[in-house]
């Protein structure tokens, strides 16, 4: 019986990802842990890997092509001993979701509006359910099911539905010893309780709408990337779901300054006489705000609908631009890191970020996040929760500003933060213990190698 090699889930979150390229063609031999594709997410480009040894029959999704459904059929595997042209010609289509990249097209544009009041259009109609994919049974990694091939076809055959089964191979997956088991009733799932119905939302508009308060010509439609939609979808997702509140402090940087210029002086070079590190104002903030949080471990929490997650480490992630959105690559336990480790880790973050080289686990998880925006002259803003986690600092630049101390004014360096904290986890008096915890620490940077 032909296997079926489908577009892989390469995060909890992944829908899905573009087929970049195969490292194999049709009749070539392939054994399991053979890289045989890449697939780009909206994240990083990563390797697939065989998982079961055969032929390979046909592929169905050429490479090049954009939002392939994860579960989707890609190609066929004919096993061992099968006919590889009867396994290519009983192969399955390919999604009608999964399509060759054309060259992007701008729709139609609207006529101009007419000078009478337009009427309030209908909200859109909810789209038709779709089928699911053979593997895409529901479970709790983000809804789908990671089984191997052969497990899939000893569950159809035994008439055992694969989602109700608890896997025990890496990351949860449901393997061969797992169906067996559950043939006598081991390690079978309770049914899960039917979802409740999701608050209605007032429709937004709709891109004819949009498009039609705009005269004809004078635009063009750049349509989304996979990254850009994930950015819209998970921030818009916290808004909505995510009680935010801020609270704002200005921190006294001089003694940052003066620590700063003093270690980069010291630093130790390399054979090229390169410094080994030069660390940023940032690299302090990332280390406070680590401390801090194990100061106020309280606030080192992500909010569960079950109970709090208290987590004993600082992971804090770190926002990155990148062409076309942003990545929050995560230092760990950065409480426990000198200033030239965290400088050094993030350094070579930001560059593989940049050429989407990073792996899901340098970027998905930390308890909390830093944004700072100070390196172009913004002196004040507010930043979005990222869930799971419970704050995120907003950082502004730090600048020379008069300052009234003993009756005198004086000129400091200056720098503003704000923390946005998740309600639900975090008051607002604790919230002003952890950013007065973080404007100690930042003002006096001796503090945090205590």
């Amino acid at each position: 019986m032909p296997i079926n090699i489908l577009m892989p889930a390469l995060s909890p979150t992944m829908e899905k990802g573009n087929l970049a390229k195969w490292l194999k063609k049709e009749g070539d031999k392939v054994k399991s842990g053979d890289v045989i594709a890449e697939i780009e997410t909206d994240k990083a480009t990563m390797e697939v890997e065989a998982i079961d040894e055969g032929t390979i029959a046909k592929i169905l999704v050429p490479e090049g092509t954009q939002d392939v459904p994860v579960n989707d059929v890609i190609a066929v595997l004919a096993g061992e001993g099968e006919d590889v042209k009867a396994a290519s010609a009983g192969a399955a289509k390919p999604s009608a979701a999964a399509a060759p990249p054309k060259a992007a097209q701008a729709p139609a544009a609207a006529p101009a509006p007419a000078p009478a009041a337009p009427k309030a259009a209908p909200p859109p109609a909810a789209p038709a359910p779709q089928a699911a994919a053979p593997a895409a049974q529901s479970n709790g990694h983000g809804g789908r099911v990671f089984s191997s091939p052969l497990a899939r076809r000893l569950a159809k055959d035994a008439g055992i539905d694969v989602a109700m089964v608890t896997g025990s191979g890496p990351h949860g997956r449901v393997v061969a010893r797992d169906v067996e088991q559950a043939k006598s009733g081991k390690g079978l799932k309770a049914p899960a309780a039917a979802p409740s119905a999701a608050p209605s939302v007032a429709p937004t508009m709709s891109d004819k709408q949009i498009l039609s308060l705009f005269a004809p010509g004078s635009y063009e439609v750049v349509p989304h990337d996979g990254m850009r939609r994930t950015i819209a979808q998970r921030l818009t997702a916290s808004i909505q779901n995510v009680p935010h509140f801020y609270l704002t402090i200005d921190c006294d940087i001089g003694k940052l300054l003066a620590a700063r210029e003093e270690i980069n002086a010291a630093a130790p070079k390399d054979k090229e006489k390169k410094p080994l590190y030069k660390i940023s104002v940032n690299d302090f903030v990332i280390k406070a705000m680590a401390v801090a949080l194990q100061k106020i471990p309280n606030c080192n929490v992500s909010w569960t609908e079950s109970g709090m997650v208290k987590h004993h480490h600082s992971d804090v992630g770190v926002a990155v631009a990148m062409p076309g959105g942003l990545i929050t690559p995560i230092i760990r336990k950065a409480e426990t890191k000198t200033l030239s480790t965290i400088s050094n880790e993030m350094k070579d973050f930001a560059a593989r970020a940049r050429s989407r080289k990073l792996k899901p686990e340098e970027y998905q998880g930390g308890t909390t996040a830093v944004s700072n925006l100070g390196m172009f002259g913004i002196s004040h803003f507010t930043a979005v929760i990222n869930p799971p986690h419970a704050t995120i600092l907003a950082v502004g630049t730090s600048e020379e500003r008069p300052v009234v101390r003993g009756g005198k004014i004086e000129i400091a360096d200056m720098m503003s933060v704000t923390l946005s904290c998740d309600h639900r986890a975090i008051d607002g008096a604790l919230g002003a213990e952890l950013i007065g915890a973080f404007k100690q620490l930042i003002e006096n940077p001796v503090m945090m190698m205590v």
